[in-house]
């Protein structure tokens, strides 16, 4: 699972930094004539920003992974990936389309990322048993 994580850390980091810049410049025209522009580039920005610390999670989860036989490494890794597509993408789609009952789906990217970071912990503890 290292290599898997450390190829999904890649990608998540290139695509964050990539969304990143098109949310601080290329979205604000497409967004400009909408009422709640602001609210929804401020959308953007929280997923963009969880996005690249997920992205870096990742890195750390094939780290472990590639340390330690714990199991814990590599439910971290896929709680990262899946809280990134969940929370940041539900996020992405919509600032882009408006459809505001994806906000009950933000939540639970976030629930996968807490699991991640205490499945990084647990498996800290295990280090060196």
């Amino acid at each position: 699972m290292e290599r898997v994580f450390f190829l999904l850390s890649g990608v998540y980091g290139f695509l964050g930094v990539a969304l990143g810049a098109f949310g601080a410049h290329g979205l604000k025209t497409r967004l400009e004539s909408l009422p709640d522009a602001a609210l929804r580039t401020g959308w953007w920005q929280t997923g963009a920003q969880y996005h690249l610390i997920h992205a870096l999670a990742l890195a750390l989860a094939a780290y472990l992974a590639g340390r330690t036989s714990a199991t814990t490494a590599t439910v971290a890794g896929f709680c990262f990936a899946g809280g990134v597509l969940l929370f940041s993408g539900s996020l992405y789609v919509m600032t882009l389309t408006g459809i505001r009952w994806l906000g009950a789906v933000t939540p639970l990217g976030g629930l996968l990322m807490l699991a991640g970071w205490a499945s990084v912990a647990l498996t800290a503890m295990k280090l060196g048993q």
